[in-house]
């Protein structure tokens, strides 16, 4: 589960994906099998959450990683690289972004 807190030492990776209702079903699957068997076993890989909006246009990712780097180097793979064409054709578009936790609140 991912932990937020604003003395986090891990790297936050935030993705949104833009899509039409039609291919939210197949977009959320194809993320979640890439979480699941690939992703989720890349070395530093801390958590992540898939976040789907009502309307099913926009599918928000959550994701930790202990390095910047680690984030990166699973992005070069030759499997991820594979998998975003992939998930690339299910929608319009999406984007990777780093951020550092700011603030917290509870």
């Amino acid at each position: 589960m991912p932990k937020i807190s604003k003395n986090a030492t891990v790297q936050t990776v935030i993705t949104t994906f833009e899509m039409t209702p039609g291919t939210c079903q197949d977009l959320l699957e194809a993320l979640t099998d890439a979480y699941a068997s690939f992703i989720s076993k890349q070395p530093g890989f801390v958590a992540a959450g898939l976040h789907v909006n009502d309307a099913q246009t926009r599918i928000a990712n959550y994701s930790q990683w202990e390095r910047r780097e680690d984030f990166l180097a699973m992005l070069r793979t030759s499997e991820m690289r594979d998998r975003n064409r992939k998930i690339n054709e299910l929608c319009k578009s999406f984007e990777p972004v780093m951020y550092d936790v700011a603030e917290t609140f509870n």
